[in-house]
């Protein structure tokens, strides 16, 4: 029990991380703050995933490819940010 409420807790640290930085883009219009909210959002969708296969779904179904794919897309977002939009 005390496995999934670190989980969940790492999903919405995530999720706040991603409004925080995502609403700082919408206030000063920085690129880096949009990059770094998308990579976020990509981390939450990540945990949250992890939550339903551990938590919610059955312990048998095995996600891990597809945590994997939104994890890479996610620091892929950073990464594009960091290289290609850099001042």
């Amino acid at each position: 029990m005390a496995a999934a409420a670190i989980y969940i807790l790492c999903a919405l640290t995530s999720l706040t991380c991603a409004v925080l930085l995502l609403r700082g883009f919408a206030r000063t219009k920085a690129r880096l703050l949009l990059w770094s909210g998308l990579c976020f959002g990509g981390l939450a969708v990540n945990n949250l995933l992890l939550v339903y296969a551990k938590v919610i779904a059955a312990p048998g179904n095995d996600l891990s490819l597809l945590r994997s794919a939104t994890a890479v897309a996610a620091l892929s977002l950073m990464l594009y940010g960091l290289i290609w939009d850099a001042e």
